[in-house]
């Protein structure tokens, strides 16, 4: 199968290739005509031809060829295990989804998830539901979520101490695909900060600003300091097993957080249509009338974790599991916090040379990982310079890991 990819940047390209062994690729370019394409179509589609498209939405000029030629779209998106590091900074994610209808957080449109949720035999399946009751306990005993990093802090640390009901709201980029598509209503961060200052009243109230906007992966569209006097700003950094592990509530749109919260009894108060509302777990202030179904907590895991999405191995590139995932991440960042607690500080012998002096290179390329990346990046790469390379996607960026790091 020729496979037309839209909106594909150049790090998920060796990816792809790996992962789909079968897909022939033609990544087409952002800045492609409608002309541009129908000539590419018509040298590369002598086959069965489909269209892949990451990021929501194909452009006009594919719409229009893909129309014509009845031309079949799937939908790519990072699954809901994503990488063992906190965000995805160029990593290969160790989950996707590709969906044939629509982006699996649209609300618009009843996506191949929604269909799965409204239309399986959850209570028929009791192997199923058996084995989504021991995810849901792998998962909460494990800590993993969907992004990943060492514990540095305690939920006390940086909460306080405990004295009356907690109440966390996350805050998103605002103006991600996830909001955008994943509300019938516009909301923004503020809004929803001042509806849990209105209905918590007496609670302690966290308001979590979106990581990648904190460490400026993202522009941020809204300043946190304008609802500072409702709540207490929480910007230090926290796994969300451990974010979550003292709340009460939760209040987000459409972030996957609300459902790791309904994942452990959390109750989850949600201002847009994410995929897991409207099936009776969570408190929906937009409606979602295509769903109408209840389901249990077990089945919306089976759905959304074990049927949904694939998983892969991320250096062989082939098809594995949920469990096997969820080891692996386990497995990455215990390695990650024996490094960190050995292997980056200054020994005399060991992965940074004979006397250590391969430290002496990390302050140079930290600068550098600082310029050209984000904040987390660069806290990464200080935290561990070997393993930061090592968990890179560019297999250009792991050479130079390796170059500078070969023992590691």
């Amino acid at each position: 199968m020729y496979t037309f990819a839209f909106r594909i940047t150049d790090w998920k390209k060796p990816f792809l290739k790996r992962y789909f062994p079968d897909r022939c690729f033609y990544f087409v370019s952002s800045d492609s005509s409608e002309a541009d394409l129908a000539a590419a179509f018509a040298i590369y589609a002598v086959n069965r031809s489909e269209f892949l498209v990451w990021g929501g939405e194909l452009p006009e000029a594919a719409k229009a060829i893909a129309k014509r030629h009845d031309i079949s779209v799937t939908f790519i998106e990072d699954g809901f295990l994503r990488s063992a590091r906190p965000s995805a900074s160029r990593s290969h994610p160790l989950s996707l989804t590709l969906d044939s209808k629509a982006p699996y957080f649209s609300c618009r449109e009843a996506s191949d998830l929604e269909i799965l949720f409204k239309e399986y035999d959850f209570e028929g399946d009791e192997a199923l539901l058996a084995r989504a009751r021991e995810g849901i306990k792998l998962l909460c005993r494990s800590g993993v979520s969907k992004y990943n990093g060492r514990k540095q802090m305690s939920a006390e640390d940086v909460y306080g101490e405990k004295t009356r009901k907690r109440v966390l709201v996350i805050g998103q980029v605002e103006d991600d695909a996830s909001i955008r598509e994943g509300c019938l209503s516009p909301i923004t961060n503020h809004d929803l900060v001042r509806l849990a200052a209105v209905e918590q009243n007496g609670a302690q109230i966290l308001y979590r600003p979106h990581p990648d906007v904190l460490s400026r992966v993202r522009v941020a569209k809204s300043d946190p300091a304008e609802v500072a006097h409702l709540c207490e700003l929480v910007t230090e950094s926290l796994p969300i097993s451990e974010a979550l592990r003292t709340v009460d509530h939760v209040y987000t749109i459409t972030s996957l957080v609300g459902f790791e919260a309904l994942l452990r009894g959390v109750q989850v108060t949600v201002a847009g249509c994410p995929f897991y509302s409207g099936w009776g777990l969570t408190d929906d202030r937009q409606p979602s009338p295509r769903r109408g179904r209840n389901l249990s907590i077990e089945a919306l895991f089976a759905g959304a974790y074990l049927l949904y999405p694939r998983y892969f191995d991320p250096e062989t590139g082939e098809q594995t599991s949920f469990e096997a995932t969820v080891e692996g991440i386990k497995q990455q960042l215990s390695c990650s916090s024996r490094r960190s607690a050995s292997g980056s500080r200054w020994r005399a012998w060991g992965p940074y040379g004979m006397l250590g002096w391969r430290h002496m290179l990390t302050p140079f390329v930290a600068s550098l990982v600082r310029k050209f990346g984000s904040d987390r990046d660069f806290e990464d790469f200080r935290a561990d310079p070997i393993g930061f390379f090592r968990s890179l996607s560019d297999p250009r960026l792991r050479a130079v890991g390796r170059v500078l790091y070969p023992f590691g």
